[in-house]
């Protein structure tokens, strides 16, 4: 799942035609290209969302006819086309389409369909393309899902977060209990073969045994896919505000790690694998390739209001508003805001930072002596695994998946 965040941060100006610097596109063909398709549309705000999203209501008067959801295809559509011209004859075909918001099934599953028809029309799919979207579980049904299928969706990640109505709540999610796992048997009825549940944990006021529900409600669904995580309370949120007045209690840092362990005890009971610090899958056909890619540095487009892409070592990123970015394509300029081109080092901090956080870990040959040192360490202090150390990677154990970040930091000194 990927989150566009409400705060873009500051580079150097994008091209007003969109442009790449040839050191981009030297080798592309030697890496897998990916759609990101970001649909900035919610029918209300979640208490805790921090992402470039919008409400009807936040957009009135301030987006004018160009912000309309009724017309988002077609603008959505008109970047891909840039696309297809920033990148010109690049032979590669897409390997995954994620359409991820927002709320893209606030659109018409029409709508939808069309703008994966763009893509492929422009690039073309791979013969085994991964295409996903994400949905909340009150806004489809099964007509809806039969016709993404029919269009060529075979992934759908639902909005579940949890099973008990005082969490959701809380969260200001608007689907019941009971929904999301009602999506995925619709889902399946519909041949998804590859359904995945978001869940959140450390909501002010769960219990474990609401945790532990929640997971049992999820596995009972019978999805390939589960991904957990934390409660991350940002600034400028509902609940930061609620936390703050002393409406609602604060999670604190043990609850979360002790929701971790009973999450990672209770999947892999019911078969599913860890591969990626909050996702676990059945199979290794269930993980979600889309995000494996962001995890490994390939190649993607983000395409949408706030989206991030990332092409050979340069990083841009798209204006906000949804206003100003169809007002940026109808005038044929890019709708990108900034963007940097990523030094050596940077792009060598961001491997390790996302590939450590992977099953199979981290090359040991990218740190440097400091890093190798507190690699070192952390193998002693049972935070990596001895017999991949051995084989020259660095894998988190258990206990260093709880400490995650705190091991990144050492390593990349």
């Amino acid at each position: 799942m990927e989150d566009m965040p409400s705060v873009l941060p500051d580079g150097e100006t994008m091209p007003e035609d969109g442009s790449l610097p040839a050191s981009a596109l030297a080798g592309a063909g030697d890496r897998p290209l990916a759609f990101y398709l970001h649909v900035p549309y919610c029918a209300t705000r979640c208490g805790y969302c921090d992402f470039n999203t919008y409400t009807a209501t936040e957009l009135r008067g301030s987006g004018g006819v160009l912000a309309s959801r009724d017309n988002y295809a077609d603008t959505l559509a008109d970047e891909i086309r840039l696309a297809r011209k920033v990148l010109g004859d690049d032979p590669r075909r897409a390997r995954t389409v994620f359409v991820g918001g927002g709320t893209p099934t606030l659109l018409a599953a029409a709508d939808l369909v069309a703008m994966l028809g763009v893509v492929r029309e422009e690039f073309g799919l791979a013969d085994d393309a991964e295409i996903t979207t994400e949905a909340n579980p009150d806004s489809v049904n099964p007509e809806y899902l039969a016709e993404l299928r029919a269009g060529g969706f075979n992934r759908i990640s639902f909005g579940m977060q949890s099973a008990r109505q005082h969490v959701l709540k809380v969260l200001d999610r608007t689907h019941t209990p009971g929904r999301p796992e009602a999506c995925v048997a619709e889902a399946r009825a519909a041949g998804f073969e590859h359904v995945n549940l978001d869940l959140i944990y450390g909501t002010p006021g769960e219990s474990d045994e609401d945790w532990r529900a929640t997971l049992a409600a999820a596995v009972g669904a019978g999805p390939d896919h589960i991904s957990a995580y934390a409660l991350i309370v940002e600034e400028g949120t509902q609940l930061a505000r609620r936390i703050r007045r002393g409406e609602v209690p604060m999670t604190d840092d043990d609850i979360h790690a002790d929701r971790y362990l009973i999450a990672d005890s209770v999947l892999a009971d019911a078969g599913y694998s860890w591969y990626e610090v909050s996702n676990w899958a059945t199979s290794e056909a269930g993980r979600c390739l889309h995000n494996e890619l962001y995890w490994r540095g390939a190649d993607w487009w983000g395409a949408g209001p706030g989206a991030h892409s990332h092409v050979g070592g340069v990083r841009w990123w798209n204006v906000k508003h949804p206003g100003a970015y169809a007002a940026a394509l109808a005038g044929g300029r890019s709708p990108g805001a900034a963007r940097e081109v990523l030094p050596d080092e940077d792009r060598r901090v961001e491997r390790i930072l996302l590939e450590l956080r992977l099953l199979d870990g981290v090359p040991l040959r990218l740190l440097k002596p400091d890093g190798l040192a507190a690699s070192r360490k952390a193998l002693a202090d049972g935070l990596l695994e001895e017999t991949a150390y051995a084989r020259g990677r660095g894998v988190l154990t258990l206990r260093g998946r709880l400490l995650a970040d705190a091991v990144v930091r050492d390593l990349v000194d």
